[in-house]
């Protein structure tokens, strides 16, 4: 959003101045500050000013569109997950009658600049731009260095927030040569409303804000940028809008060399921000 500020000026007489963006991986095959509205009052003349007309009164600069909304943030994985091959490799419900692994330990570049490390990045700073936004985010998970949580507790955690959004952070880990692109995933068929048209369109907005600022769709998984899935469990599970993004393929060189950067994490992040943010001021 864009604020518009205007300066009004008196009208003086004659000598008078105007101034002026893999819960469970996929099968293999910030914003602008708010605007004060500042007054510029020309010196006094020793010209006596006729009367001037009426001015409204200067308006407070209204809150964002998306003030008191809730977003949770899932970046996928976690740093201790490696270390404890029992606690994630147990089964927990995964929705659709499935059970799954608790979580997994995530891909890597093929220089080892692991997922969870990605992930947590981009969250954070999507948790930033938002924030500043006036919205109250929520991660699954508070550092990168333990285990979990489960998939199930994941999507708990969006749950017992009555979250607006959900949106986990992933990246893929495809040696298919050639393999590219970013996705975003969805439950489908829904189980609940929310997983209906609501998690729908928060999939087609991340999608087309995350087109629209130069990534490329998947060429390698779904269709046109957006995957129905019905084996994540954390979207499964959710009873709120969600979505699951695959930012890209951490084994494809271009794309490794983008994640790996603090720059190319904050284009991730910005387009996936400004996606949230388009979709709850929808």
């Amino acid at each position: 959003m864009v604020a518009v500020r205007r300066a009004i000026a008196p009208l003086l007489l004659a000598g008078a101045l105007l101034l002026t963006g893999c819960e469970e991986d996929a099968p293999a095959a910030p914003a602008p500050a708010p605007v004060t509205t500042r007054t510029v009052t020309p010196t006094p003349t020793t010209v006596t000013p006729s009367p001037s007309p009426s001015l409204p009164p200067s308006s407070a600069a209204a809150p964002p569109v998306a003030s008191g909304k809730v977003v949770v943030l899932d970046p996928g994985h976690n740093g201790g997950n490696g270390a404890h091959p029992a606690e994630i490799n147990r089964q927990v419900p995964a929705g659709r009658g499935q059970t799954k692994p608790c979580n997994t330990t995530g891909t890597a570049t093929n220089a080892g600049y692991p997922e969870h490390a990605f992930t947590w990045d981009v969250a954070q700073r999507i948790g930033k731009a938002l924030a500043d936004k006036g919205i109250r985010v929520v991660y699954t998970r508070q550092n990168d260095t333990g285990v979990g949580p489960c998939v199930d507790k994941r999507a708990a955690v969006g749950n017992d927030a009555n979250a607006d959004a959900v949106v986990s952070i992933h990246a893929d880990g495809s040696t298919a040569a050639g393999a590219n692109g970013f996705h975003v995933a969805y439950s489908s068929p829904p189980l609940n409303a929310a997983q209906g048209a609501p998690s729908t369109r928060l999939a087609q907005v991340v999608r087309d804000t995350m087109r629209s600022d130069g990534f490329s769709t998947s060429n390698y998984i779904g269709g046109n940028g957006l995957s129905a899935r019905t084996d994540l469990g954390g979207l499964n599970l959710s009873t709120r809008p969600a979505v699951l993004v695959e930012c890209g393929n951490m084994r494809n060189a271009a794309e490794a060399a983008r994640m790996t950067s603090a720059e190319g994490r904050q284009q991730y992040a910005s387009a996936i921000a400004a996606a949230i943010e388009a979709y709850l001021a929808s």
